[in-house]
């Protein structure tokens, strides 16, 4: 009898090849936020997925040496801002390390409060129902509690580079 199991011998792929082969996922890019003791936080993630429809259920995975991961943890609602293709200077912003990446930028409370950033393709607030540690990173099972869109096309993320997601063009 024969068995197709992995055997010892067999080696993970090293960081540089996972960032190659994570590089070819073409994604949208996110900037997801939350009030932490009063304070606007936030960082830009790409690891957004929606999980379920009825009832509204996203994910987000957020690395946990990040600056704004425990307010994050510690907060009962966040933000998923779906950025805009007009929205590469805040993209940049939220990537870095500043220590106030709201200062001098537009926001308005969510209905729990939670910031919303305007230009955005879409945005909405959650309910953080679920924290599970996964390897580096906490995965973030939120129920959406409110959500709306304004048509503007989508920053996409490919290859190390963002492109307006308005100008892909389809197939067949």
């Amino acid at each position: 009898m024969t068995t197709n199991s992995p055997t010892a011998a067999a080696s993970l792929p090293d960081a540089a090849v996972m960032k190659q082969v994570n590089r070819q996922f073409v994604t949208g890019v996110t900037v997801v936020t939350a009030m932490d003791d009063g304070t606007p936080r936030g960082l830009a993630v790409n690891a957004f997925a929606s999980i379920s429809l009825d009832p509204p259920t996203v994910m987000v995975c957020v690395q946990r040496t990040s600056s704004t991961h425990d307010g994050l943890f510690r907060a009962d609602h966040l933000a998923i801002n779906i950025l805009s293709a007009e929205q590469l200077d805040v993209v940049g912003r939220f990537a870095g390390k500043s220590p106030d990446k709201f200062d001098g930028l537009a926001w308005e409370p969510g209905p729990f409060g939670s910031p919303l950033m305007p230009r955005s393709s879409a945005r909405m607030e959650a309910e953080i129902r679920e924290r599970l540690r996964a390897s580096t990173h906490t995965v973030f099972i939120c129920r959406v509690v409110h959500a709306e869109t304004t048509g503007l096309p989508a920053l996409v993320y490919s290859a190390g580079g963002f492109f307006d997601g308005g100008g892909l063009q389809p197939l067949g």
